[in-house]
């Protein structure tokens, strides 16, 4: 006989037992997110089907904990830019988080961007800001600091910025353990206009491996 029986696969939630000392507030914006997240998945692809499940921690913590480690390293931080935000990670998160920090989330798929003004609307967020455009299209030197996640190698979102970032101006790219190796492939000729530093590394609260937060300053 056949068994109908198969049991749905849970969709995890696991943010209030590994970030407790998030504000309540916070943490309860982060789940809405979620919820509208998968909601919405089925018709516009925001994440990957092998991610959804897991979602809390290959999306979510993993936002959480960048984020984290950008704006310890520069309390300064006011305003930021997420190049090629996608589903909103890490600049939605970091909004949610940050509420003080302006976020603009600059993608150029209008589904997503569209996705991601629903978002921000149902999460009551006034801190974030929608570009449906290709970053290159941002005004010269209007960017002093941007994050990036999943964003293609070191070395392209660099050279895709150059023109926007100011002089002083910082990206924070959001990198896997392989960070090390970009690092060293950016073209010397890059390497006199960009400053490249490790800002921090951390594990997820599941798997071993590491990632890294690699800022580049423009110096030149």
């Amino acid at each position: 006989m056949e068994n109908n029986n198969q049991e749905t696969p849970t969709i995890f939630w696991r943010i209030d037992e590994w970030f407790p000392d998030l504000s309540p507030e916070v943490r309860s914006r982060l789940k809405t997110y979620h919820e509208e997240l998968i909601k919405f998945n089925k018709t516009l692809s925001l994440i990957s089907a092998k991610t959804v499940f897991v979602a809390d921690a290959i999306h979510f913590a993993d936002s959480i904990i960048g984020s984290q480690a950008v704006i310890r390293s520069n309390p300064t931080i006011d305003k930021i830019y997420d190049f090629g935000s996608g589903s909103g990670f890490p600049g939605m998160v970091l909004a949610i988080m940050y509420p003080n920090v302006q976020v603009v989330l600059v993608d150029t798929d209008t589904k997503k961007c569209e996705f991601l003004g629903h978002a921000a609307s149902a999460l009551g967020l006034k801190n974030v800001k929608i570009e449906n455009l290709h970053i290159e299209k941002l005004p010269e030197n209007s960017v002093q600091w941007a994050i990036c996640r999943g964003f293609g190698n070191i070395s392209k979102a660099i050279l895709m910025a150059r023109r926007i970032v100011v002089k002083g101006g910082s990206l924070y790219h959001m990198k896997g353990e392989e960070w090390g190796i970009e690092v060293g492939e950016i073209p010397t000729q890059l390497c006199s206009i960009w400053s490249p530093s490790l800002v921090g590394e951390y594990k997820l609260p599941v798997g071993a491996i590491k990632f890294g937060v690699v800022r580049t300053e423009k110096i030149a």
